[in-house]
């Protein structure tokens, strides 16, 4: 925060975060990390110590177990007991499932334990023999739980079993996992472990729980640095013809890309974009700020450009001036079904981004033509509900449709829309693009190459020397061999 800055700059703090070295060379050793970022420092250190034979580069893993094992109220209970003999042993499964106590109060132990330590009567159990036992206070706070949920949901109101066996058959494995690259993977090591349990005990049909995993990437956000490398706060920096100085002492600043930071104060709240956007706004420009998979900065001159694009759409469709009765025109058949089915094939390849694209550049023919058929436009807003459901629905019911839009099916491609009737061909003399031509798509090669010779483009080239063939491969290339 402000307060910790000036207190570094005063020399009465010390900087703990990540920055610049300083201080920091030995003239005995002669090495000098002075001005090098954490990363590159490391990098030196090591390789000094490794060329001086000292150390060497190596990277340690630590597998940690205690997600398993935690001193909460809330997860699952272990179903264990701890008997006054020493003896650990599994509650009779006549017992299962074992839930979590009531409790008024959820502070931990005296002992420092769980908050089950004070269920004093579900915490204390006595056998047949009179020997007295323990339950385990720690929980499995959602990882137990989380291993096997999706088999779960294929049946979560069977009360005689985990689920019924044909419905895993039907519904398993999963098609899709998404999930961030460190949670995902740390969930799999554990959820395919418990998968390939059952699978070996015959519980489940598949070896394997997922058929494909995919990591979104992490949306970031602007920050900013001076020139000795140190992060500059949000709120300190003012934007003047497009370049960034520091509101302090008017330091020009370079703008970086970073993590989302309170420190830095470049967190979005995602309710003040809805706020000011809408729902479908914030949902739209997640989606097209580019490959679901990549890693990209927030920008709200983003947010602002899809928000134009939604309420273009709603203008447009939502005005009865621009739905006509008449038949609908070839240009806009033919780029509505070049939509649905872009549309179609990036949301199956999880690329949002070009779906998006798609759907502006229809919106655009749409309004230069400036009228559309009444089923044009509900095909159009078919395609736009799963990126935009809010506004799609509201256009819907706009358009005259009673049920929601929810329960419509997704509209067929018309390949017969999609066929050219033209095709631009690229012209090459001796190999070398020169001019491109369009032509019809059923033109014979005889006809395409005695129009070709006659275009005064290829004349002049024609002129330089004489033609020894004609290389003509319908609807693909066009070359003209010449000897000089």
């Amino acid at each position: 925060d402000q307060a910790q800055r000036e207190k570094v700059l005063a020399g009465r703090e010390c900087w703990t975060e990540d920055g610049r070295y300083i201080n920091s060379a030995n003239k005995d050793t002669l090495l000098d990390i002075n001005g090098l970022n954490k990363e590159a420092g490391i990098e030196k250190v090591t390789g000094w110590l490794e060329k001086n034979n000292i150390g060497k580069t190596k990277v340690n893993y630590k597998l940690r177990d205690w997600l398993f094992s935690r001193q909460r109220y809330w997860g699952e209970p272990f179903p264990v007991i701890h008997w006054e003999d020493g003896e650990i042993t599994l509650i009779d499964e006549n017992e299962l499932p074992l839930e979590l106590p009531e409790l008024e109060k959820f502070l931990p132990g005296e002992s420092g334990e769980s908050p089950l330590a004070n269920a004093t009567e579900w915490l204390t159990v006595t056998d047949s023999c009179g020997r007295k036992g323990r339950r385990e206070t720690n929980t499995m706070p959602q990882w137990a739980g989380s291993c096997w949920y999706y088999l779960r949901f294929i049946d979560p109101k069977n009360d005689d079993m985990i689920f019924d066996s044909q419905k895993e058959r039907y519904w398993m494995p999963v098609d899709l996992y998404i999930g961030g690259a460190e949670h995902a993977v740390l969930h799999l090591l554990y959820s395919r472990f418990w998968h390939k349990v059952l699978f070996d005990l015959g519980i489940v049909s598949t070896d394997e729980p997922y058929q494909r995993l995919f990591n979104q990437g992490m949306i970031l956000a602007f920050a900013y640095e001076n020139e000795a490398g140190a992060k500059i706060s949000a709120d300190l920096v003012e934007e003047r013809n497009g370049k960034f100085y520091s509101k302090e002492n008017g330091a020009e600043l370079k703008q970086i890309v970073a993590k989302m930071s309170k420190s830095l104060k470049n967190v979005v709240n995602p309710d003040d974009v809805v706020s000011r956007y809408g729902a479908d706004s914030l949902r739209l420009y997640e989606m097209f700020m580019g490959p679901l998979d990549v890693i990209k900065p927030w920008d709200d001159k983003g947010v602002k450009g899809v928000y134009n694009f939604l309420a273009r759409t709603f203008r447009f469709f939502a005005t009865d001036k621009n739905i006509t009765e008449e038949t609908e025109s070839p240009d806009i058949l033919k780029g509505l079904n070049q939509a649905i089915k872009k549309v179609e094939s990036d949301i199956e390849n999880l690329r949002f981004n070009t779906a998006i694209s798609a759907m502006m550049i229809f919106l655009n023919l749409a309004m230069k033509k400036g009228k559309v058929t009444r089923e044009t436009a509900n095909t159009f807003i078919k395609i736009l509900s799963p990126f935009a459901p809010h506004l799609a629905e509201e256009l819907w019911n706009i358009n005259g449709n009673e049920n929601s839009i929810a329960y419509e099916p997704w509209p067929e491609v018309n390949e017969e829309y999609l066929k050219e009737d033209t095709f631009e061909y690229p012209v090459s003399v001796n190999g070398k693009l020169r001019f491109k031509i369009e032509l019809p798509v059923s033109m014979e090669k005889d006809e395409i190459g005695n129009i070709v010779l006659n275009d005064e483009r290829a004349k002049k080239w024609l002129a330089t020397g004489t033609l020894t063939n004609l290389i003509i491969v319908p609807n693909r290339i066009i070359n003209i061999v010449i000897k000089n």
